[in-house]
């Protein structure tokens, strides 16, 4: 499975309540199931407008299907083709 990191576009979506989370997470796990195993959920990052996802995909046309399905855009798909960090350094 290759990486990708997804950036939706959702006015507001950071000012959601806990309430507000777990729905979305809801309806994402439900598109996710119905797509599984092409597309894993890592994890998000909430910002203002939107989120900044990680995710798991056989490619980037299951990273759409799941978009479809959940209703939450996917305005920008890009593949990571390395992670690096601090330890990179040490190599």
């Amino acid at each position: 499975m290759k990486r990708f990191v997804i950036e939706r576009e959702v006015t507001g979506f950071g000012a959601n309540d806990d309430a507000g989370f777990c729905n979305a997470a809801k309806t994402s796990n439900a598109a996710l199931s119905k797509l599984a195993p092409k597309v894993q959920w890592e994890h998000s990052y909430v910002i203002a407008n939107g989120t900044v996802c990680i995710y798991l995909a056989e490619d980037e046309a299951a990273i759409r299907e799941h978009a479809r399905l959940s209703g939450f855009p996917a305005n920008r798909i890009t593949e990571v083709i390395r992670v690096i960090d601090p330890t990179t350094a040490t190599r």
